[in-house]
């Protein structure tokens, strides 16, 4: 029986020979991640009678929202985790400063091919992009995988972006995403999983097919995932050991819907306030002006992202009044900024170096808006008050290149003309 990556998937962790869309199937996780709402799920983990977890080895927690906590109940709440994760033995635990869950996780060999990683985080998604399924879930259900070691979900049906073409200069997976999700809306994948195929893909690094991955779930899809190949494999390499089975779709695999899309023809993109299906050309908007510059998050908070905003930079200053936060998704990115001298470049510019961390991403903890205020943002999503302020504030998403080039105007400007 022909089947798609997440059908393979969901076979393999629930261990049934065949599943089809529609079945309700029991998966087992190879990782199950959350992040300070483990605050949160450990009171209703505890409220369910649970003493101790299913597997502590499969468990993953990252301090990586509140960071630093800038209240004593936040404060209080990563107290909370510490103790928990002690009493518990659980390993893969990375406190503050480590960086973002999405990036850490596959930073450091935690992210298996051919699994499932359960999260709750909806952005758990961009872990699709090593060949996984990355699958969101709520905090109940993840207090109920701490328990027991599996939760029930439906098969989803799934869609086939084929990405074909090549780029355009500076044109990136972030241009490329926005662009889909332009087309399909921001519910045009609801409990669908998508898969992203074609050469623009098969040239991508992983850090790219992170990004498609991770905004995946702006699409509303229950997981976002590219085929295992070489790409993976070099990525792997030193992370992860042991042997592992692929679960990459079969040629005459049943989507639901298959996209082609013609790369070339896409330049920079911008989704404009409030909305991100809301969007158009970079180009369109030059008359948009700024007041924050954020370069970062579990989006675009990686080095190949730093690099792609330092060439902008180099030798320039932001446009007076303008702040350009940049927070790094991991301190090894940091550290590696550090060393090859992006960071310098980043901090000659006028730029705000933070802790790894998800930072103004979520509008809590650091870097908010000021009513009247607008950002172009790496981040994944704008709806109103995103940033942490309701009152006539803009989020326009864009890409590093958009981003740096919008700091030195002053405005949102297309990085290349």
């Amino acid at each position: 029986m022909s089947a798609t990556m997440i059908e393979k998937i969901l076979a393999r962790s629930s261990g049934n020979i065949d599943v089809k869309v529609g079945d309700i199937v029991f998966a087992k996780p190879h990782r199950i991640l959350s992040h300070d709402n483990s605050a949160a799920i450990l009171k209703i983990f505890e409220g369910l009678g649970g003493k101790k977890v299913w597997d502590p080895d499969r468990i993953f927690i990252a301090l990586d929202h509140a960071v630093p906590p800038p209240d004593y109940k936040k404060a209080n709440n990563h107290k909370m985790i510490r103790e928990f994760v002690a009493k518990n033995g659980i390993k893969n635990f990375f406190d503050c400063g480590c960086g973002i869950c999405h990036q850490v996780l596959p930073e450091e060999g935690l992210v298996e091919p051919g699994t499932v990683i359960f999260g709750s985080d909806s952005h758990t998604t961009t872990h699709g992009a090593l060949g996984a399924a990355g699958i969101p879930i709520g905090r109940t259900e993840t207090a109920s995988v701490w328990a027991l070691g599996e939760t029930w979900l439906k098969v989803p049906p799934t869609i086939k972006f084929v990405l074909n073409g090549e780029l355009r200069e500076g044109v990136v997976a972030k241009d490329i995403v926005l662009y889909l999700i332009g087309q399909i809306t921001a519910d045009g994948a609801t409990y669908k999983a998508v898969e992203f195929h074609g050469p623009v893909v098969e040239k991508m690094g992983i850090g790219g097919r992170l990004t498609l991955c991770n905004m995946a779930a702006e699409m509303g899809a229950k997981a976002g995932m590219v085929p295992f190949d070489d790409v993976t494999a070099e990525f792997l390499k030193g992370r992860l050991t042991g042997e592992f089975e692929t679960g990459n779709p079969d040629e005459d695999a049943d989507y639901e819907s298959i996209l082609e899309i013609d790369c070339s023809m896409i330049g920079p993109q911008v989704a404009r306030p409030h909305k991100v299906d809301n969007v158009v050309a970079a180009a369109d908007l030059e008359e948009t002006r700024i007041d924050v510059a954020l370069l970062g998050t579990c989006t675009n908070g990686r080095l190949e992202d730093l690099h792609q905003a330092a060439e902008i930079l180099k030798g320039k200053k932001v446009a007076h009044g303008v702040r350009l936060l940049v927070y790094p998704a991991s301190r090894n990115i940091l550290d590696e900024a550090n060393r090859d001298g992006t960071s310098s470049i980043l901090l000659g510019a006028g730029a705000q170096i933070a802790v790894p961390a998800c930072g103004p991403c979520l509008g809590a903890y650091g870097g908010v808006l000021a009513p009247g205020e607008n950002c172009v943002s790496t981040a994944n999503r704008n709806f109103k008050g995103r940033m942490g302020c309701k009152e006539d504030t803009g989020v326009y998403l864009a890409s590093p290149a958009t981003v740096a080039a919008s700091a030195i105007e002053g405005r949102i400007v297309s990085p290349y003309v």
